[in-house]
């Protein structure tokens, strides 16, 4: 696994030991990376199932000034240190060992705002819904903001009138969607 273009670009990054994190294919990061490009605002980026860290590690290689990292397993906090320290760019990181949900209450206690989101969370858990409702909920998109959504399932916006599906591709048994923030 490394990444893909940039200041990082052709960096090793180490995967999560064991089978409970499925990492991003390169394939899909690349495709993931060319959806969003001409919507980039180079502010903050959050990987809220991070795993490696591998898709905020590639959003700083591109340009964003600081990716905030998020998992609950201390496995992958451990593989996600690992591979920021390979970056030698530490600063431009926030790792936060923390549930989802309780992540994002922090954020919004500390005033933090996003112009790019990855969510990839565990197939099995459907919760892009409710993730992207707290969000909107606790201030924490910025106007324009990009979020993108790998998952397995349909997943059904229609009550957010701010947010829009820009584009949506299918990669085998993975389906990828971008929204926008309407603000």
């Amino acid at each position: 696994m490394k990444v893909v273009s940039g200041k990082f670009g052709g960096l090793n990054l180490k995967p999560v030991p064991g089978n409970n994190t499925r990492p991003t294919s390169a394939k899909v990061k690349e495709a993931v990376f060319s959806m969003i490009s001409p919507y980039m605002q180079y502010g903050k980026a959050l990987d809220l199932f991070a795993g490696t860290g591998s898709l905020g590690i590639e959003a700083v290689s591109r340009g964003y000034e600081k990716a905030y990292l998020v998992d609950k397993a201390y496995k992958a906090i451990n593989t996600i240190k690992e591979n920021v320290e390979k970056t030698h760019g530490s600063d431009q990181f926030v790792i936060t060992k923390s549930a989802a949900t309780e992540a994002l209450k922090k954020f919004a206690e500390d005033g933090v705002k996003f112009d790019l989101v990855f969510l990839d969370p565990p197939y099995r858990m459907k919760i892009t819904e409710q993730i992207i409702k707290d969000m909107v909920e606790n201030d924490l998109l910025d106007d324009n903001a990009i979020i993108i959504d790998e998952t397995d399932y349909d997943v059904d916006l229609s009550d957010f009138d701010k947010v829009s599906l820009i584009k949506e591709k299918n990669y085998k048994d993975t389906k990828v969607a971008m929204y926008r923030f309407g603000g």
